[in-house]
């Protein structure tokens, strides 16, 4: 019973994240196909949310579309998270100024999360969902948040990342420990072919934390377009960074252990 009210509740979740890509009324069968689920649990979850209030039922054309309820979900999470540091402002500076791809990321347990992205506008680009997780060991975004660590907690997070990950993708201590020391040294962290094949990123401590966590700011995009601009990247990053102001209370100035 755990195990199915588990599964009805990331499925329910998943609705509104198919929503959130495709952004068009979707009927029954559309939405089961495309997640991969049999029509009878489809229609049993879409049924429960219209009824919750999340989803609306256009009986005529037989469509589901999500609800302003589903906005004001989350319409006060922005605030909470970032405030009035000028966060936001910096991201999207960052984007402006170089079309890259541009986010802000923060610790979560032995991962760094994506919570705030905007895709580049060239042609060759990663995309990567905010909320995604992965292991900190495993970018140099990880990497610049580990750097706020004693080398203590790093050799205690790196083991825990190598069990939750891949053999192929685990890691020594040893190694992250010196790129750790590199970029307290530098003040960014520059990586390549990490986490993608051909990309690079540009990352940089943010002065403020994010619900009591690190943050950083980073761009990422194609390796030859990042070597061919890498200084001026790094300028306007810097320049970003250096706007972010503490303002409140959820925001507090980054404390680094040595």
């Amino acid at each position: 019973m755990q195990s199915a009210q588990v599964k009805s509740a990331t499925r329910a979740i998943e609705i509104l994240e198919y929503f959130r890509g495709v952004r068009q009324p979707r009927a029954m069968s559309e939405i089961a196909v495309a997640l991969g689920y049999p029509q009878s649990s489809a229609t049993v979850l879409l049924k429960t949310l219209v009824t919750l209030g999340y989803l609306n039922f256009n009986r005529r054309e037989r469509v589901y579309f999500p609800t302003p309820k589903v906005t004001s979900l989350g319409d006060w999470v922005p605030r909470a998270l970032f405030g009035s540091t000028r966060m936001l402002d910096a991201l999207r500076d960052v984007h402006a100024a170089t079309g890259e791809g541009v986010g802000i990321s923060t610790k979560n347990d032995i991962y760094l999360q994506y919570v705030q992205n905007m895709d580049s506008i060239h042609p060759l680009r990663f995309h990567i969902p905010e909320g995604t997780l992965r292991p900190l060991t495993q970018s140099g975004i990880g990497w610049t948040l580990l750097s706020t660590l004693s080398d203590d907690k790093i050799d205690n997070i790196v083991r825990r990342a190598n069990i939750a990950s891949e053999k192929s993708m685990r890691v020594t201590v040893a190694s992250i420990l010196e790129k750790v020391q590199d970029i307290r040294k530098k003040g960014y962290c520059f990586s390549q072919d990490v986490p993608f094949v051909g990309g690079a990123t540009l990352s940089m401590l943010l002065p403020v934390k994010i619900q009591n966590q690190p943050a950083v700011l980073f761009l990422g995009g194609a390796k030859e377009r990042f070597l061919a601009n890498h200084d001026r990247y790094l300028a306007v990053l810097q320049r970003a960074v250096k706007s972010v102001k503490p303002a409140d209370p959820f925001e507090q100035p980054i404390d680094i252990e040595f």
